[in-house]
């Protein structure tokens, strides 16, 4: 793919997981957070529906990724486990539709690790760029 691709990625990230960085995005992009990636931030990664990451995708976002807690440390109990079912879920349809199910991924992490979350969103760029533009984009 092309190096001059720059995929439009949407991040669903748990409040709890990002509430120390989130305040100061920019102090984030300086730190290497790829501008591309846009942060949605939710009371839990529990309350992202699969219609939420569908209608992204729809809408023509390249890729989303949810961030939630550790599966056992998530401050809400189930919603890690929730947020993770509804993202294999999401992955099956891509998959039925005849897309590349890597357009979605589930993300785990410890609250406030902001050099793992830059980490993520790298991993998600280059991953997208690898793919290539989605094909629902510009319809």
């Amino acid at each position: 793919m092309s190096d001059t691709f720059k995929p439009e990625i949407i991040a669903f990230c748990c409040h709890y997981t990002i509430y120390n960085f989130a305040r100061d995005l920019q102090g984030l992009t300086k730190s290497g957070f790829p501008e591309n990636v846009k942060i949605e931030k939710v009371s839990c990664s529990g309350r992202v529906a699969r219609v939420h990451l569908l209608r992204t995708l729809e809408e023509g976002a390249d890729g989303v990724y949810v961030v939630g807690c550790e599966e056992e440390k998530c401050h809400n109990g189930a919603g890690s486990r929730r947020a993770k079912k509804r993202s294999e879920y999401v992955k099956d349809v891509l998959l039925q539709l005849g897309m590349e199910p890597e357009r979605t991924e589930m993300f785990f992490m410890p609250r406030g690790d902001e050099a793992k979350f830059i980490d993520i969103a790298r991993e998600m760029v280059e991953k997208i760029k690898a793919l290539g533009p989605s094909p629902l984009r510009g319809k």
